[in-house]
């Protein structure tokens, strides 16, 4: 067992299955494009243990709270990473995480961003640790996510030679 799943193990986090798209949605993208040494990691969002779209979906500052829209940001580092470990075959391949772009489906007046998207970044690092899981990192609001998802967060990291 690698590093990084034994951590998630402990952590008590498991990860979800592939993205299961709502009925006749066609997804004809990758979700982890891998060129030389660097993975490019397509948007993705919270997933349930089923691989569909983890409740609740809305908007942060109507429908969703800060603590709710935490959560998601954490459920789609879950998803990030199941697409990772599918793509990579292991997740300690991970070298280092280098940009993390986070967007919040956001109310108007909503401007708590950040904070949502400390709980990517919180999952992240305690997983990772502050040296290979240390990244750089955008968090802006959005008037509109596919599928009515809370959050979607895209990133790129750089693999081991």
């Amino acid at each position: 067992m690698s590093q990084i799943e034994a951590r998630l193990r402990a952590l008590g986090l498991t990860l979800p299955p592939p993205t299961r798209p709502p009925p006749g949605v066609v997804l004809p993208f990758q979700f982890v494009r891998v060129v030389g040494r660097r993975a490019l990691i397509s948007g993705h969002g919270p997933q349930s243990a089923d691989g569909g779209f983890a409740a609740p979906l809305g908007k942060l500052g109507r429908e969703l709270s800060l603590e709710q829209g935490y959560a998601a940001a954490r459920l789609t580092a879950l998803s990030m990473l199941g697409s990772l470990q599918r793509a990579l075959g292991d997740l300690d391949r991970i070298a280092a995480w280098t940009r993390v772009f986070g967007m919040v489906n956001s109310a108007p007046g909503f401007h708590q961003q950040p904070a949502v998207i400390n709980g990517f970044s919180d999952l992240i690092l305690e997983v990772f640790g502050p040296e290979v899981g240390g990244h750089s990192r955008s968090a802006v609001g959005m008037a509109e996510l596919p599928f009515n998802i809370p959050v979607e967060i895209e990133g790129e990291v750089e693999l081991a030679a």
